[in-house]
């Protein structure tokens, strides 16, 4: 619904809502990898999954995992281009650069999944998961996985903690720019248009982190299979929510869309 609002609606033509489309997408694209196998699991009270399917819901998973990282970057500079250089930002966010951005958002992420999703396995096993996901596929290689883990622990930096840093120094840099802001209404307003992005970024890479970036044990935790839960299924859920209820521009555009259907369509 989101995507179709945007794309119908004129007013939602700007940059932030063109990141917020490709987010939408990103995180149906993601819940899909995971999902529909756990259902069908939970259904059948097969506990199984072949090997091809193992290894394609790990790649997709950690690929569109780490696009979101990347991707909720890019919306944090795109904040900090219309708080802090609101003159200069049709100039800077321009629709090429922006388009450039999702696609080495995409690019990168789908890239750096091929190399991680490189382990060795012998026979039949016991995944202690609830899907196949990287930390938990490590403690059944049977090949030696220390420069695995030294690759994961790489690309954790980068896709990760690298992003996030960003975020912290585009964020740090808003919140200057606001304080120096006279009018109350103008700081509240200010507030409220980066609100949204921060608490789904709070969520995400809260989870994110301590998945990946805590020390590593052979057998994976039950702690860890709660917060992958909540980092590949429950964030993606709230981000849409996130981001239509705590947003004027799209609450109308929502309202007007609910009460005229047929201009979705024209």
């Amino acid at each position: 619904m989101i995507i179709t609002v945007i794309r119908a609606s004129p007013q939602l033509q700007s940059p932030m809502y063109f990141f917020l489309a490709n987010l939408s997408f990103l995180d149906i694209c993601y819940v899909s990898t995971n999902i529909p196998q756990m259902l069908v699991n939970l259904l059948t009270k097969r506990m199984t999954i072949s090997f091809p399917g193992c290894a394609a819901q790990m790649y997709f998973s950690l690929a569109f995992g780490m696009t979101e990282c990347v991707l909720l970057a890019v919306m944090a500079y795109d904040r900090y281009v219309a708080i802090c250089q609101p003159l200069h930002y049709t100039t800077v966010m321009n629709r090429k650069l922006c388009s450039h951005m999702v696609v080495a958002s995409w690019t990168s992420s789908l890239l750096s999944s091929v190399v991680i999703n490189s382990l060795v396995f012998c026979g039949p096993n016991t995944l202690n998961h609830y899907f196949c996901e990287v930390p938990a596929m490590l403690a059944l290689a049977c090949a030696d996985i220390a420069l695995t883990e030294m690759v994961v622990f790489t690309f954790s930096i980068l896709v990760v903690f690298i992003p996030f840093l960003l975020i912290i120094i585009s964020y740090g840099r808003i919140l200057l720019t606001i304080l120096q802001i006279q009018p109350a209404h103008g700081q509240s307003k200010a507030f409220s248009t980066c609100g949204s992005h921060l608490m789904v970024v709070t969520i995400f890479y809260g989870t994110e982190i301590c998945m990946y970036m805590h020390p590593k044990s052979r057998s994976p935790r039950d702690g860890d299979k709660v917060v992958a839960v909540f980092y590949t299924i429950v964030a993606p859920m709230l981000n849409p929510l996130i981001y239509s209820l705590r947003n004027k521009d799209m609450k109308r555009a929502l309202r007007r869309a609910i009460s005229r259907p047929k201009s979705l369509f024209v």
